[in-house]
This record gives C-alpha cells, sequence and structure tokens, in this order.
C-alpha cells in the first residue's frame, strides 16, 4: 500500500450546485484513505462546491503535496481549470516551500479497468461472463469527447481480456445509443456500467428511461433504488443495472496507483514510493 506519511493528499472534484450526489464519491473516497493512514492529510475541493480550489491549498499543512483529479479523463478540467486554479506550472510546483505534485486523473490509469470489471462481477453475481455483455454507457457527444474515447479504450483492454461474450460503449447522444442496447447486444445476459465519476441525473434517471426500465416523469431513480432492481427483464433478455463508476470503492486504489505512478515517472524529484 502507498504510504506518504509526511504528504498530503488533495482530490479534485467536479462537483454541482444543483446535484447533491455530484460530489459524494470524491468525499467517500477521501474518507476511506484518511482511515487508512496513508497520508498525514488528506482533503477534497471541488469546482463547482465548497471547499472550493483556490483555498484547499491553504487548508493544507503538509509542504510536500500530491493533486489527483477525481476526473474520467483528461479534458478541459484537468488540463485548464485545475492547473489555472491551483497556479500550477506542470507536474510539480515549487512555491512558498510547498512541493505540489499534480497527478493524471484516476479515469486514465490502467487499473481502471479493474475497477470496472469488479462493478460489473459484483452487479451481476452468479452470471457466467461468457453469456454475458458489458456495455459501459457514457455521455457522448457530437463534439470532441474525451470521456467518450476513454470509455472506448477500457473497451478494448476488457475485450481483450476475453472474460466477457462482448463489450461495447453506448451513449446517450451519439450511436451506439443506449436506447438501442437491446439491438447492439447479442448475449443473453447485459450487464451496464454508467462510466461516470458521480451519480447525477444521468446515472439516476436519463439512462434508466433510455434502457426502459423506468418512465419519465417520474421521481428521481435515486429516491427509488433503481439499482437494487437487478435483474430486469426486459426485451427478451436479463438486463443488469448498476451506479457509476466512480462510486466504486475500489476506486480509492486506483487513486493510490496514480499516486505512486506519478512517483513513478518523476523518480528524480526526490519523493520516492514507499509500499
Amino acid at each position: 500500500m502507498t504510504s506518504k506519511p509526511a504528504s498530503a493528499l488533495v482530490l479534485v472534484g467536479h462537483g454541482s450546485t444543483l446535484n447533491p450526489d455530484s460530489a459524494a464519491p470524491t468525499h467517500a473516497h477521501a474518507r476511506t484513505l484518511r482511515q487508512r493512514g496513508c497520508f498525514a492529510e488528506v482533503h477534497a475541493c471541488f469546482w463547482k462546491e465548497e471547499p472550493s480550489l483556490r483555498e484547499v491549498l491553504r487548508m493544507t499543512d503538509a509542504d510536500d503535496i500530491y493533486i489527483v483529479p477525481n476526473f474520467i479523463s483528461e479534458g478541459y478540467f484537468t488540463r485548464t481549470v485545475i492547473p489555472r486554479e491551483l497556479e500550477l506550472e506542470g507536474p510539480i510546483t515549487l512555491r512558498d516551500g510547498k512541493t505540489i505534485r499534480y497527478c493524471d486523473p484516476v479515469g486514465s490509469h490502467p487499473h481502471m479497468t479493474e475497477a470496472l470489471l469488479k462493478r460489473a462481477a459484483d452487479t451481476a453475481p452468479g452470471v457466467d461472463p461468457a453469456t454475458a455483455s458489458l456495455v459501459i454507457a457514457g455521455h457522448g457527444t457530437s463534439l470532441n469527447d474525451n470521456s467518450a474515447a476513454a470509455a472506448k479504450d477500457q473497451v478494448r483492454r476488457i475485450a481483450d481480456l476475453q472474460i466477457y461474450g462482448e463489450v461495447l460503449s453506448a451513449y446517450m447522444e451519439e450511436p451506439p445509443l443506449i436506447s438501442d442496447w437491446e439491438k447492439i447486444t447479442t448475449q443473453p445476459n447485459v450487464i451496464v456500467v454508467p462510466f461516470f465519476i458521480a451519480d447525477g441525473l444521468h446515472s439516476y434517471q436519463d439512462i434508466p428511461v433510455l434502457l426502459g426500465t423506468e418512465e419519465e416523469g417520474l421521481p428521481a431513480a435515486s429516491q427509488r433504488d433503481v439499482f437494487r432492481k437487478n435483474p430486469h427483464h426486459l426485451r427478451g433478455k436479463n438486463l443488469y443495472y448498476t451506479s457509476a463508476i466512480g462510486a466504486e470503492p475500489s476506486m480509492a486504489d486506483v487513486i493510490l496507483d496514480q499516486v505512486a505512478a506519478f512517483d513513478q515517472q518523476h523518480a528524480s524529484s526526490g519523493s520516492p514510493l514507499t509500499s
């Protein structure tokens, strides 16, 4: 286990002024890592909620700080917003006697694949994966979407393992569409994992409606335990649906993996990995 008893860990989430569930996974992973005692201190901060990006470094006592973006992929927020708000100069920033180390987002680490596989297996216990289609569900857009590229990368990685009968991605706003799930899958069991950091309207309401498991106009699915209704016997198949991958508890380990990956990449920075 990664151990940094003299360092601080800062998890950066997007947050939301409308969705109280948006920050939940980031806070949960921070609590988990705080309880493990891997770091001298662990903080969570957000772009759209308190504590904010601009104040988090003032809350941090340690002189050695690791920043890990709790985002699915590289993009505008990880490349522009976070570095700008934290006044970062690159992967390593030296300022006011502190060393600030800026790690890659959690979703880009290869061990994200293991988290997806665990979430899928836990969602459909007892189902032979050879008889299942694993669908990684993303937002998608007609514009450039790094999260869609990240989902496709995970599809390739999982497909190469030859565990599931088939592995594919589907999207809310670009083909292949989530609403066509029964047409694009060939197996009798279908496991859908939302490729989002947090549960919100997309995973609670929009995707269930697109899958046909919920009706529009009903209360938010978060109020009706939508993730505990598996399996859904729908359109001649057994459909399993789970919460967003970012809520998977093992994501805390992926966060530590990104810290370790940073140390390995920047070994000459003077802060070797301790295991």
